[in-house]
């Protein structure tokens, strides 16, 4: 009988561990691995932990693009300004008591400054209470303007101030007149005829200038300019006097004009000349 129940029990236990096994499918080796603790070294975490980066590729820098890149070099056109003054030439056709011309150029001769040059001729009637007379003659007129305008880059325009020295030659025609009354209870005095004429009369005067030329199209400008005049000398004919003077215009107080013209230039270029680029200094490092 005791043999029979050890049997018995030998054979309950061999089934028990029998269906353990049969339970948990995985390899000894692999419940071994993870009953072992596992050591960690804190030195070597974050070296894992960083993934390492590629070297960037070198990228050849392509010559052009620094040309290209570089600061433009600005150049100067050095030559001759030729034109006219339309404000004279079409006043004749609102004015029937004047004909004039004027023929207008410059030279420039360094970055900012100009000779400039005038020469023209008129013919004008003028009418007053008193007098009415006609003015004939030429004048010529010659200086310099300086250019106080930066133009960028290929721009040429012009804004400038400059001075004159005008000369003149003319003839005057005394065509009537009428004296004055002091006393008019009578009525006006009646219109003198006259025809007298006064030749080789001259006048020259200083101008101050003030004027603009923008470039419109290729090589042509307009512009104009306004003057102040002071006459110099004045040979005035016996009992006459100069209120008209081809160039000046019209005489203020005895000595004093003003002038305007509007001109369109054609500019004939003849050399240029390449400007350096202004060395830009360089900031102290602040310490």
């Amino acid at each position: 009988m005791k043999h029979i129940l050890r049997s018995f029990f030998s054979f309950c236990l061999l089934l028990s561990l029998t269906l353990v096994q049969a339970q948990d499918p995985s390899p000894k080796g692999e419940r071994a691995k993870q009953t072992t603790p596992v050591k960690s070294d804190p030195k070597n975490t974050k070296t894992d932990q960083m993934i390492p980066e590629a070297p960037l590729p070198l990228v050849k820098i392509n010559p052009e693009i620094i040309k290209n890149d570089s600061i433009p070099v600005k150049t100067d056109r050095y030559g001759i300004r030729i034109g006219l003054d339309l404000f004279k030439l079409t006043r004749a056709l609102y004015d029937k008591d004047y004909k004039g011309i004027e023929f207008v150029g410059d030279y420039r001769l360094t970055k900012k400054y100009f000779l400039a040059a005038e020469i023209g001729n008129e013919n004008k009637t003028t009418d007053d209470d008193r007098l009415n007379f006609t003015t004939k003659g030429s004048y010529l007129k010659a200086g310099f303007d300086y250019n106080v305008y930066e133009n960028w880059l290929d721009m040429e325009n012009i804004i400038s101030v400059g001075m004159r020295y005008g000369f003149s030659t003319f003839n005057q025609q005394l065509n009537s007149y009428r004296i004055y009354n002091a006393n008019p209870y009578f009525g006006e005095v009646p219109v003198i005829p006259s025809g007298k004429k006064f030749d080789g009369l001259t006048a020259s005067w200083i101008e101050v200038v003030a004027a603009v030329k923008a470039k419109v199209f290729n090589n042509v400008f307009v512009g104009f300019s306004l003057r102040l005049n002071r006459l110099v000398t004045n040979k005035e004919p016996e009992n006459f006097s100069n209120l008209y003077i081809p160039g000046f215009n019209r005489t203020y107080d005895g000595d004093f004009g003003v002038g305007f013209n509007y001109t369109v230039t054609y500019f004939v270029p003849i050399y240029k000349k390449k400007v350096k680029p202004v060395a830009v200094p360089k900031k102290a490092d602040k310490k």
